[in-house]
């Protein structure tokens, strides 16, 4: 590593005195304009007030019986009137709150500790996990929910936590579906894939990052549950499989109007209106909730443009030996040498097709980079650069494989490789920066607990040392008051102080080989300026290689020391960034440098060719296809 002196960039950042404001009181600022959820979310308080105050409110012990006020219409010394028994019917209503409370939290807790986890696994493996797992859940939710609880209260006997068991493996298959759905689509952001590259486990990354994500549905969730849990306790009491018909519940107050509903017929109102009252509240509440979590994912964070004036010192970038092309223009494959972190050769990707068929979407590319050196991927949308990436990593998306090639990190080959062995090797030897950093930082956790996971991880740190290492990382990509930051969330940081904090995070472990795939595509120019400078410091000073992907033609002439020039997944130009610019072999390259003439110079990105010259380029790749088809 060498002792390379270089400057720090701090910028300031205006909206620091407001970044405290908690997602609770946003949350809480749109519940607020909805009328209904206010009016449900009252009457909750008001019933759990009423359970827990049940004995000092009601007027008697609901089990004392009053022999001479037999079936007695409501009256000034029993306001709901009494039952069969003599029974009053508001102490039996109130201490009926408590059991009907106790039995549906207790059956959401068991449904969620039962269905979360299914769901996380069977929605993050994905594959025959999920396709056997959600069978049985499938069949779960085709049986009656009833005829669930029925067998198990037979089969178990008849008690509160029994009835609370019945009633969760009865939500269980809802909280499993719910979870995956959810899953399948945090799996694929971004921060997902940052925690795989940061080299954390598959179970760590499972419940330490993604299950706090779902708070909010799981939240959701449970509170329309409750009112499903409550009504299944009312009607399993009302059939008396319920609690012992001692106990004071709803279902079983309605069971017994019912029977004497022809010459009581008050006995039937309180239980009935409680009972539809309390669903109808935990579901409107459970609706309001989710529009107000809906609202406040969807709400983009407000990014205001950072100005900064800072001198920067740029580094002279040595320039690497020009490699001999083919007569056909592709480049040849570059020799072993010592110096080189990464030595990918032949890499072909397939993707399955719907058909049973399958398309390499790339092919035979062949691509090095040395130590210390900013090595430029470059080429337009779809043209395979990330896939590439994603290959060297080890991260590629379902339905796609590496069909062929050798991937050498170090020396150390990386093709099909299991997921167990590149974790080891993933954010310790080779990390990841993405494009947009808001996505690859996750938003429930602090920056601090995501900086000090793999340093805790891969470095073995106790927790004041990587604390005291964030700081120092934090302090060395440029975020200003580093020790008060590491407590803030992303959505506390501009786009580019969140890009800096995602670079920290790449650098944790001491990477000798940095994927920046369109780190900078996201920012405003002058932002994008100094994150590609501070790309350049660190790898002076880390003497780390970077492989940059880009599709714009400035960001490689300004920091690249080599770029590759890729089209339709093959490599077709690799070759020196000031030979690439003055003298370009291949005809796609001086396409693109005909159709961008003064881009490369102002940072521009790729315009599309169009024409005849898009004809002959695909005809050419067409007849490289066919040759090596016909092999």
């Amino acid at each position: 590593m060498s002792e390379t002196t270089t400057s720090v960039i701090q910028i300031s950042d205006p909206d620091d005195g407001r970044r405290h404001s908690t997602n609770a009181g946003r949350i809480l600022s749109r519940m607020r304009k909805q009328p209904a959820t206010i009016v449900a979310g009252l009457f909750i308080v008001l019933l759990a007030a009423t359970a827990l105050l049940a004995p000092v409110i009601a007027p008697y012990d609901p089990t004392q019986v009053f022999l001479d006020n037999v079936l007695e219409p409501p009256s000034a010394q029993f306001l709901l009137g009494t039952d069969d028994l003599g029974r009053d019917q508001l102490s039996r209503l109130i201490f009926g709150a408590q059991i009907v409370l106790l039995v549906a939290l207790g059956a959401v807790m068991i449904a969620a500790v039962i269905g979360v986890p299914l769901g996380l696994i069977f929605g993050f493996n994905g594959g025959w996990w999920d396709r056997i797992g959600m069978r049985f859940v499938d069949m779960a939710q085709a049986l009656p929910g009833m005829l669930i609880g029925i067998t198990v209260v037979a089969i178990l006997g008849r008690n509160i936590i029994i009835l609370m068991f019945a009633i969760g493996l009865i939500g269980a298959s809802l909280f499993a579906r719910m979870t995956r759905a959810v899953v399948l689509v945090e799996r694929n952001k971004l921060y997902v894939e940052a925690a795989e590259v940061a080299g954390l486990p598959r179970r760590q990354i499972i419940f330490g990052q993604i299950l706090p994500n779902l708070v909010g549905p799981i939240v959701t969730q449970g509170s329309v549950f409750l009112g499903s849990a409550i009504m299944i306790e009312s009607a399993m009491s009302f059939l008396g499989i319920g609690l012992p018909s001692e106990v004071p519940t709803w279902g079983a107050m309605l069971s017994l109007a019912l029977d004497n509903q022809a010459v009581a017929p008050h006995l039937t109102w309180p239980p009935g209106i409680a009972i539809v009252l309390t669903v109808l509240a935990f579901s409107v509440f459970g609706d309001g909730l989710n529009d107000a979590l809906t609202g406040e994912r969807r709400r983009l964070p407000r990014l205001g443009l950072r100005l900064a004036q800072a001198e920067v010192e740029r580094v002279a970038r040595a320039a690497a030996s020009e490699q001999t092309a083919t007569a056909a223009g592709t480049p040849a494959a570059p020799g072993p040498s010592a110096d080189l972190v990464l030595d990918a050769r032949d890499v072909s990707v397939a993707l399955a097709q719907p058909d049973g068929s399958q398309t390499r979407i790339v092919k035979n590319a062949s691509l090095s980079v040395a130590k210390g050196e900013i090595v430029g991927l470059l080429g337009e949308s779809g043209s395979g650069k990330s896939t590439f990436a994603r290959a060297v990593l080890g991260m590629l998306p379902p339905s796609t494989w590496l069909a062929s090639g050798s991937i050498l990190l170090l020396g150390e080959e990386l093709a099909h490789r299991h997921e167990r062995e590149l974790t080891h090797v993933r954010g310790t030897r080779m990390a990841a920066v993405f494009q947009d950093p808001m996505n690859a930082l996750s938003p429930v956790h602090t920056v601090g607990m995501q900086l000090t996971e793999p340093l805790r991880l891969h470095k073995g740190m106790n927790r004041a040392q990587a604390r005291a290492r964030a700081i120092e990382l934090l302090e060395r990509v440029g975020v200003r008051n580093a020790s008060s930051r590491l407590d803030d969330y992303p959505h506390q940081f501009s786009g580019g102080m969140a890009q800096r904090v995602a670079i920290a995070m790449a650098l944790a472990a001491d990477p000798e080989l940095l994927i920046a795939d369109e780190a900078t595509s996201a920012l405003d120019v002058t932002t994008q300026a100094q994150v590609l400078d501070l790309i350049l410091d660190l790898r002076d000073e880390y003497g780390m290689g970077v492989l940059m992907i880009t599709h714009s033609l400035g960001v490689v002439a300004e920091t690249c020391d080599r770029a590759a020039v890729m089209y339709r997944g093959r490599i077709v130009e690799d070759s020196p960034v000031a030979t690439l610019f003055s003298e370009p072999r291949h005809l796609y390259t001086r396409s693109l440098l005909a159709a961008n003439p003064a881009d490369a110079s102002r940072g521009g990105r790729l315009v599309t060719i169009d024409g005849e010259l898009r004809m002959e380029i695909d005809r050419q790749i067409d007849l490289l296809d066919a040759e090596e088809a016909g092999r």
